[in-house]
């Protein structure tokens, strides 16, 4: 049985991902290590990129999150699967929380990161 609930939260993970690289080159990493720093972290070359490639891991380490769900949305796992869908819809929702707290609400991901952690939450019930 498919579970509408993972699916629905893998894809919209999967759109977060692609949005977090594309927007946060764009408006942030980009504009961040276009500008020569004379001193400070951001001054080594070697960092510079740590910091964009970080960047872009974390939208891999939440496609990578979005293929386990799509995964326990055809074939559940039992009770190691519900603890696996349950322990993305808690770092999701943590997520959520931390962005709407940090932010005051300004970042536009805190939404969808709480509806994902949510959805995790209610296929695992």
């Amino acid at each position: 049985m498919t579970s509408t609930a993972l699916l629905s939260a893998a894809l919209l993970t999967v759109a977060v991902s692609i949005v977090h690289s594309w927007i946060g080159e764009r408006r942030l990493i980009g504009p961040l290590l276009a500008i020569e720093p004379r001193v400070g972290v951001l001054k080594s070359a070697f960092l510079r990129q740590v910091l964009r490639h970080a960047w872009h891991i974390t939208s891999l380490a939440w496609t990578g999150m979005a293929v386990v769900l799509a995964a326990l949305a055809e074939a559940p796992q039992g009770e190691a699967g519900r603890i696996a869908i349950i322990g993305i819809g808690v770092t999701f929702l943590l997520h959520g929380v931390a962005i709407l707290a940090l932010s005051r609400a300004r970042h536009i991901a805190w939404p969808a990161f709480l509806v994902i952690g949510a959805l995790c939450l209610f296929a695992a019930r």
